[in-house]
């Protein structure tokens, strides 16, 4: 069995991602419709956790693993942390909007990612540099 080349996710690894940002989609359903569930605060915790650390994570491509979990972890702490202070020093903190700053954040993370390994990846085809 090979390997993957660098900067490609295995199988196993894709299939974590994907199980990951389920169970961050399923915290922000439960937070967002209001349910009274003893699931709800697991969920809810690793999307605030999870969600950016993903994004972080997925934005720092092809460091090593321990550095890319340590630095995105401590990201997603900081953005939890900045979102709270800013939502509190402008009077407008409340649980549904904290987990929607937090989710849209991570997609928008996400989304730059995707949009320059993309830009990436058609410079390569094309034969340009940069």
């Amino acid at each position: 069995m090979s390997t993957p080349p660098p900067g490609t996710t295995s199988g196993l690894a894709a299939l974590l991602t994907g199980a990951a940002w389920g169970s961050a989609a399923m915290g922000a359903g439960l937070i967002l419709a209001d349910v009274d569930s003893p699931l709800r605060v697991p969920f809810t915790l690793f999307l605030l956790v999870g969600a950016p650390a993903l994004s972080i994570g997925a934005a720092l491509g092809r460091t090593t693993p321990l550095a890319r979990a340590v630095v995105a972890l401590a990201g997603a702490l900081a953005l939890d942390l900045l979102v709270a202070q800013a939502m509190l020093a402008l009077h407008l903190w409340s649980v549904r909007g904290g987990t929607l700053a937090v989710a849209a954040l991570s997609g928008a993370v996400l989304l730059l990612t995707a949009l320059a390994r993309a830009r990436r990846a058609a410079r390569a085809r094309t034969g340009r540099a940069g």
